[in-house]
């Protein structure tokens, strides 16, 4: 047996993945160092826009007086739908979402037209003086009223699975009910914003904080009647997108890249937190009307859902959060017998679109309350319920559409945290302190996730990088993920640090750019690092090949590499001697030599080795029949499981998360500091859409609810004092990057433990024996509704 020597043992104990490391850009973050595209320095005749909106929520425009507008100070032009030189459009799949309307709005807050003045607030001001005329039309505002009126973006989907009727009717046990869950604004720091700079020749160059480049390119090509070639998309980072700005930064870019061209000077287009929230989607809220047959001990038997979304006027990305909704409503559950049934109400609102989970979140929540339905109208521990309905390892171990789960490990994460979260014991002793105290009631809830990771269309699962190694030794990385501040740029920068054994102080990662990577997907699905990092590990093996052939030829005499010419890599026969070169702290060992890495390097190039290359990935194994809803969606599985304790004032709806433990599988982790500051950020975001976070839209179809005022995210006074996120000691059964696993949706799902810990300490008021009417968010005012109905009905 070959045992390692000292050279192999330090190589195997050398890493530059799998350890916490710094966010690259957060010493910038901290000093106010690191630039957005508002802080990139204006060039000379820059112009500012802001767009005019509609004040009704269904109308036709009879006609739009512009004379005070264009009379306003500082205003150089007004443009409007018959201004844009090519396609009136920005829709991400369907074409049915206008840049401005044309004709007719279809919600409060659609833009009209553009105008371009000296400065923001000059043309922020003049957009308000346009006269408009409006003949008013019906407006549907409610997914509800979308369902009863079958007003849908796109025709409702179907998934079944066994005979759920005679399933349902065979059951022993039989529960109904319906379910609302409120929708959710990105809220992230930096708004909507373009920057779009002219160039010779057609050329249009625009800075966006976008989460998709190649989208944004095609939508403005298509705007501005020209090819792909022409327009280029640069995105350094984003201050926050949570799905924001995957589809949505589109008419952003469009209406100043518009602008521009019109103009032919730069244009600056920056939203107002108000306008921002107006004129862009948020997270889809849900309907749900549900029946369910159990059997006495528990076990589901059958389960019927029909889940509207309110989409809004267009489809923008309503199909595939749909779709992550059907496909998630199962979460952690073996569903022998399902009918599910997604619709996409159209009504006169924003057009919803993407939002951390995607559907995920919408469509697991429901199975979940239902789950907690069983267990009170049983008496039982809704944990103990869940545990029973779990899937298996090897049987009911496959999903309502048709994907065998391969990488369960639900069973051990959950058994792990009911120990570390002492969950037994804190349930007897919030159950004696509830029987002791009349006013303030205490919760407590354990809830599971399981979620799928990749895009539902197969084609976006493929990305692309480019390394590039400099003479003297630094290294230079681009790839197609945009940074949000969620890390990828620092996960890429240490997977390529990693393969080339260098320090990750040499390793720097540039803005995304169109001319670059092209054809890029959305960094979304919580697919940045999987598909990029691949990507980037691809370029940088091809770099690492080619110096451990070169590096061989020099001092490895190993005859017949590098035979095809210098800039060649090793042959079939000489692999397994490339693979014996190590590339670890700074320095490359072959046959006995040390040589440091930048001295290879510069030696390589006088020898005219390639010493850049691009990467590619395609994640394997993935097919979806979109209308049998049935195929393999997802790469593999992220797991994790929360409990949360909540205290409830019974008097004023008023609560306190007292206590969060989170434990989530984040595989063989890239990063563990950024992996649990992502699991964190996501349970606060996630507790914020269940509970404090509530859209309210008056009767004239106005979002009311549109600035920090009136929309309330959490603050530090509603993290728990006692939060203990951890990460669950895993490695991904898929040839995942490094074998870990996404973090950057998935953990959003702990947070329903506080939800249904909420019902919880109001189910006490009624000694466990009533479930509460709680809808989400879960608001002060809900709160004190759901108590009322309960102690009415005792």
């Amino acid at each position: 047996m070959n045992h390692p020597g000292a050279t192999e043992l330090k190589a195997m104990a050398w890493t530059g993945v799998g350890v916490g490391r710094p966010h690259e850009s957060a010493e910038l973050h901290v000093l106010g160092q690191a630039t957005y595209t508002d802080d990139i320095p204006e060039l000379r005749g820059t112009l500012h826009a802001a767009l005019g909106t509609s004040s009704k929520p269904h109308a036709n425009i009879t006609a739009i007086d512009f004379a005070q507008v264009l009379a306003s100070p500082g205003v150089v032009a007004v443009y409007t739908a018959r201004d844009i030189p090519g396609t009136n459009d920005c829709g991400p799949i369907i074409h049915d979402d206008p840049i401005f309307a044309d004709g007719k709005v279809e919600y409060v807050g659609q833009p009209i037209f553009v105008v371009v003045a000296d400065s923001h607030d000059n043309a922020r001001r003049a957009a308000r003086r346009a006269q408009v005329t409006y003949e008013e039309l019906p407006a549907i505002l409610t997914p509800q009223a979308a369902h009863a009126a079958k007003s849908y973006v796109l025709p409702p989907m179907h998934l079944r699975r066994g005979d759920c009727q005679a399933a349902f009717e065979r059951a022993p046990r039989k529960l109904k009910g319906t379910l609302y869950v409120g929708g959710q604004e990105q809220f992230y720091l930096e708004g909507q914003i373009a920057y779009a700079i002219p160039r010779e020749a057609d050329g249009m160059h625009v800075y966006c904080s976008t989460q998709h480049p190649s989208e944004m390119q095609h939508v403005i090509a298509h705007a501005l009647k020209l090819h792909s070639h022409h327009v280029l998309v640069e995105c350094r980072r984003m201050g926050g997108g949570f799905g924001g700005k995957e589809s949505q930064s589109a008419l952003w870019a469009a209406a100043a890249a518009i602008a521009a061209k019109k103009t032919n000077r730069p244009v600056k287009l920056r939203a107002d937190r108000d306008d921002d929230m107006m004129v862009t989607g948020k997270r889809h809220c849900f309907w749900y009307e549900y029946e369910v047959g159990y059997g006495d001990d528990g076990r589901i038997v059958a389960a019927k859902v029909d889940m509207v979304s309110r989409a809004g006027y267009s489809a923008d990305l309503s199909g595939p959060v749909a779709t992550r909704a059907v496909c998630h409503f199962d979460n952690t559950y073996y569903l022998s017998d399902v009918d599910i049934r997604a619709a996409c109400g159209k009504t006169n609102t924003q057009s919803n679109t993407a939002f951390r989970g995607f559907g995920g979140p919408q469509g697991a929540i429901a199975i979940e309350y239902i789950v907690d339905e069983i267990a009170r109208e049983l008496g039982r521990d809704a944990y103990d319920i869940r545990k029973l309905n779990f899937y298996g390892k090897d049987e009911r171990n496959v999903t309502p559409y048709g994907q065998v789960i391969v990488d369960n490990v639900i069973h051990e994460l959950c058994d792990q945290l009911e120990e570390s979260s002492e969950y037994r014991a804190r349930r007897q002793a919030i159950d004696a302190y509830n029987a002791g105290s009349p006013v303030i009631k205490k919760g407590l809830a354990f809830t599971p996730l399981k979620f799928g990771i990749a895009f539902n269309v197969t084609h976006l699962n493929q990305a692309g990088a480019l390394v590039h190694v400099y003479v003297d030794g630094s290294i230079l990385v681009n790839h197609g993920g945009t940074e949000m501040g969620q890390g990828i740029n620092t996960k890429v920068a240490q997977v390529v640090a990693h393969e080339l054994g260098r320090d990750l102080r040499h390793v720097r990662v540039t803005a995304t750019d169109t001319s670059k990577v092209a054809n890029t997907s959305a960094t979304a699905a919580s697919t940045g690092a999987d598909l990029n990092g691949k990507a980037a590990q691809d370029a940088a093996r091809q770099i690492r090949d080619r110096l451990a052939a070169y590096a061989l030829r020099l001092y490895g005499g190993v005859p017949g590499v590098l035979a095809g010419g210098a800039s060649g890599a090793a042959s079939e026969a000489d692999a397994a001697a490339v693979e014996e070169v190590l590339f670890y702290d700074d320095t490359v060992h072959v046959n006995g030599h040390a040589i440091p890495f930048a001295e290879l390097v510069q030696k390589a190039y006088l020898a005219r080795v390639q010493l850049w290359s691009d990467g590619y990935y395609a994640t394997p194994h993935l097919h979806w029949d979109p209308k049998a809803m049935t195929g393999h969606p997802f790469s593999y599985y992220a797991y994790g499981a929360a409990v949360s304790e909540v205290a409830v004032d019974t008097l004023t709806g008023e609560w306190k998360l007292l206590r969060a433990d989170a434990l989530y599988d984040a595989g063989d982790s890239l990063n563990p500091a950024i992996d649990l500051g992502q699991v964190e950020g996501a349970f606060i975001q996630g507790m914020g859409w269940l509970t404090t976070e509530e859209l309210w839209w008056n009767a004239g179809g106005k979002l009311m609810t549109h600035a920090p005022s009136t929309y309330k995210i959490p603050g530090v006074s509603d993290c728990p004092e006692d939060f203990r996120a951890a990460l669950f000691k895993n490695r991904n059964v898929e040839d995942s990057i490094h074998r870990s696993k996404a973090v950057g949706e998935p953990p959003l799902l702990l947070p329903f433990s506080v939800f249904f810990a909420i019902r919880d300490a109001i189910s006490a008021v009624a000694g466990h024996k009533v479930n509460p009417p709680l809808q989400a968010p879960a608001t002060s005012e809900a709160i004190l509704k759901a108590i009322t109905a309960i102690e009415a009905s005792r």
